[in-house]
């Protein structure tokens, strides 16, 4: 398939960015649709091929102008805390099954979402309920839409190992989920951009779903451990029951 130009919501994001980068190392010119496209760079390399529009995922009166003359979208909005109107819903829900609409009426040929790995539109936790009924709206308005469900996301700056890096920095002890062995299949930002660049041109790709995980399955503990030993620093691990995490 060739694609001249590709839309990306949420494309100044900590995975956004690298999905404009690897987008652009394939060839379509990238159009970065964001709330503040005055703070939007191009990556090096786009030679042109790069530019920002103001969107904002809960307008679907801005989508117009950020889909015109693009072949594809991709969504990469990610919202993981609740505040005031910025809600899972708006986002995650309402927001993805307006854009999947818009790409519709547009005669969009391609449209990829950034879920989550185990998005379940029932699931207990709201952030990953909001997940998996934004995958089912997503797919009625767009059948042919594709969706990708990264495991935790890691890079060099940002991620998982940000997050776990700031907590070994700290916190005088560190809180294991029970005993600490639920297990996680972290993948690197790059790659997940880069699947997304291929699936954007990969017409097999069409109205599927895959789960992108890295080549090593870890438990929580062990990739506490791995933190504290790369950064020099030991705490004391805090087993806590599930129950006073649910609660």
């Amino acid at each position: 398939m060739t694609l001249d130009r590709v839309t990306v919501f949420g494309g100044t994001g900590f995975l956004g960015r690298r999905i404009v980068a690897a987008v652009l190392a394939r060839g379509p010119a990238v159009r970065v649709a964001v709330r503040h496209p005055e703070r939007a760079a191009p990556p090096p390399g786009a030679d042109g091929r790069f530019e920002a529009i103001g969107a904002d995922i809960r307008d679907p009166a801005s989508f117009a102008a950020a889909l015109d003359g693009a072949q594809a979208v991709v969504n990469a909005i990610a919202l993981y805390h609740q505040r005031g109107a910025l809600t899972f819903d708006a986002f995650h829900v309402a927001g993805a099954r307006a854009l999947a609409e818009a790409a519709a009426a547009a005669g969009l040929a391609r449209l990829v979402l950034l879920s989550g790995i185990g998005a379940e539109p029932d699931h207990r936790d709201a952030y990953v309920r909001a997940r998996g009924q934004g995958e089912v709206v997503v797919r009625q308005a767009f059948p042919a839409a594709t969706i990708l469900r990264p495991s935790s996301v890691f890079a060099e700056a940002g991620g998982l190992l940000t997050i776990l890096d700031r907590l070994v920095r700290f916190s005088p002890a560190i809180p294991l989920f029970g005993r600490g062995d639920t297990r996680l299949q972290p993948v690197y930002a790059g790659d997940v951009a880069e699947a997304t660049a291929a699936a954007l041109l990969a017409p097999e790709a069409a109205g599927r779903v895959y789960e992108l995980g890295g080549p090593e399955v870890l438990s929580y503990r062990t990739l506490i451990d791995r933190v504290m030993r790369a950064t020099g620093r030991r705490r004391p691990l805090l087993p806590l029951p599930f129950a006073v995490w649910d609660g």
